[in-house]
């Protein structure tokens, strides 16, 4: 399903932890006034530095970083009032979910979208208690929301063909490349793929295999740069030669069947495997702090979508059809 993209008029970012607040920033940058709730004491520090972020890798990129404005509200009900776009960002539990999104469908427009970032939880699920489900979606970003533009979108049992191209629309009017999920599975695509590699970079640490400095070095030089810019099919597609994929797939295919992973296995979770996490994370990354590691990730990662916005490529793709709306 395709959409032309459209900018909401109004949005209201409920929920502002590290996601929430990069959402409203990028929806800030892209002209479009945000109210935000959040009860936390810390909501409005995390708003304030994370735009601040935001503004700062704009500027790498080069594009304008002019704000809409941001308005903090007492309550779910004067956030979502009048908006076209809902974006909840509150933490991953059903019980949470579900009161937060109960507030906002009984307070909301009714043609207004409402998506929630989860990275795993069923749309269907977090539809349950409410009144008008046909107007949820999942609207699963990456961190950080402002810079990177995929989102997923999936839609639950209830969600309408309308509801899914608004979404379409409005994530597309705002710079992103949705992708929607034509099938709801837990934690969607993108978290499925992380998770394989997550779980066999426990069990190498947990083996005394390797280290965290010498997994993340093992992507960051190598096959990750290749992720970056072309994924895991095409990267596979050039490794078959001449004979293009099916040649690649019949020459390595079969390995696959050898045992040398432990995707349906995780390590157990005891006090020595997380204390020699911490441990070798901290002696790994320990000299900054983690607003000093947000923007070393986001100065790389402007300048990785620069050199593919050069080559009209990927993610550049998406920054240069970004770039020629502010002109």
């Amino acid at each position: 399903m395709a959409a032309d993209p459209v900018l909401p008029g109004s949005a209201a970012v409920i929920g502002c932890g590290v996601i929430g607040a990069a959402w409203a920033a990028r929806l800030r940058l892209h002209g479009v006034p945000v109210r935000a709730f959040d009860p936390s004491p810390e909501a409005n520090r995390i708003l304030d530095e994370v735009a601040a972020n935001a503004v700062a890798a704009w500027s790498d990129l080069g594009l304008p970083t002019d704000m809409a404005p941001l308005t903090i509200c007492d309550t779910i009900e004067a956030a979502v009032a009048d908006v076209d776009l809902i974006q909840e960002s509150v933490p991953e539990r059903m019980d949470v979910k579900h009161a937060t999104l109960s507030a906002v469908d009984a307070a909301a427009p009714h043609e207004a979208v409402i998506g929630s970032s989860t990275s795993g939880l069923l749309c269907s699920d977090l539809a349950r208690p409410l009144e008008r489900p046909e107007r949820l979606v999942v609207a699963h970003p990456f961190n950080p929301v402002y810079l990177l533009p995929v989102v997923e979108i999936v839609g639950g049992e209830h969600t309408s063909e309308a509801t899914i191209e608004r979404a379409l629309a409005y994530y597309g009017g705002v710079g992103m490349k949705p992708i929607h999920i034509k099938a709801e599975i837990e934690a969607h695509v993108a978290d499925r793929l992380l998770e394989a590699v997550w779980r066999e970079a426990l069990w190498l640490v947990n083996d005394g295999i390797a280290t965290t400095s010498e997994i993340d070095d093992a992507i960051r030089y190598g096959f990750g740069l290749r992720w970056a810019q072309m994924g895991l099919f095409e990267t596979y597609r050039i490794a078959g030669g001449e004979g293009g994929f099916g040649h690649f797939i019949r020459q390595f295919g079969p390995a696959l069947a050898w045992p040398w992973t432990k995707l349906v296995d995780v390590p157990e979770l005891t006090e020595e495997l997380i204390e020699r996490l911490e441990s070798q994370s901290d002696e790994q990354s320990g000299a900054y702090s983690i607003r000093e590691l947000e923007r070393i990730r986001d100065r790389n990662l402007a300048a990785m979508m620069l050199a593919l916005e050069a080559n009209d490529w990927g993610a550049g793709q998406t920054l240069a059809e970004l770039r020629s709306r502010f002109r």
